[in-house]
């Protein structure tokens, strides 16, 4: 069955009419095939597999996240490819990098997430080089999702949740301070300095920012 076994390179397979139920065993079956990404919206089931510039964007821009966090000493949850689901609306996703913040004591304790009762993560990395058939922000938006960082490759954009839809905002509105700019000159750096050597750079800048807050 072409579900079951799912291309080892690049794919996006899209399925239609998939019930719910469908969808939460399917999730079941492929839990431990963490690089498998499932996108269910009302009856709709994109199963795709990343390529490996993918893993490493959504990493590196975590990271920065953590050095931020870390350096200024802001409690996180970082539950990454956190399956989002909420079955009244048939709508289900796993971001690539997921952060509670804001929220981050009300889920402190939590085994498991809900969002039938719990919310959304506060921050959500949103890696779009390769391109999902379904529309992801709509997703987020209908699980009311705060703020998304978007990176295709080349640009980083910022997406607050202003009037029940998503705003492209020069600065993050978790850290106010941090603008898409200030991610992406770093990122820039990795093919010439390395991964190591760019997240010591960029908590330094980090660092001066505490310092002058």
């Amino acid at each position: 069955m072409i579900v079951a076994s799912p291309p080892v390179m690049r794919s996006a397979i899209l399925l239609d009419n998939i019930s719910w139920q469908t969808y939460e065993i399917l999730l079941e079956a492929f839990q431990d095939q963490r690089g498998l990404r499932l996108t269910y919206d009302c009856g709709k089931l994109e199963i795709m597999t990343p390529l490996a510039p993918h893993e490493g964007y959504k990493k590196l821009v975590g990271r920065c996240i953590e050095t931020v966090t870390e350096e200024f000493n802001i409690n996180i949850r970082s539950l990454g490819s956190l399956t989002c689901r909420r079955q009244d609306l048939a709508k289900g996703l796993e971001p690539d990098q997921c952060y509670y913040i804001t929220n981050e004591a009300r889920v402190r304790d939590l085994e498991q997430i809900n969002l039938d009762r719990d919310p959304p993560p506060d921050l959500i990395i949103e890696i779009d080089i390769t391109s999902s058939s379904l529309d992801r922000m709509s997703l987020y938006l209908a699980l009311g999702v705060p703020e998304v960082w978007c990176y295709d490759g080349e640009r980083l954009q910022f997406y607050a949740l202003q009037e029940q839809s998503y705003q492209i905002v020069e600065r993050s509105p978790t850290f106010t301070f941090l603008s898409p700019h200030d991610i992406l000159r770093f990122i820039e750096q990795r093919a010439t300095i390395g991964e190591t050597a760019l997240i010591r750079s960029f908590r330094q800048w980090v660092r001066e920012q505490v310092r002058d807050a």
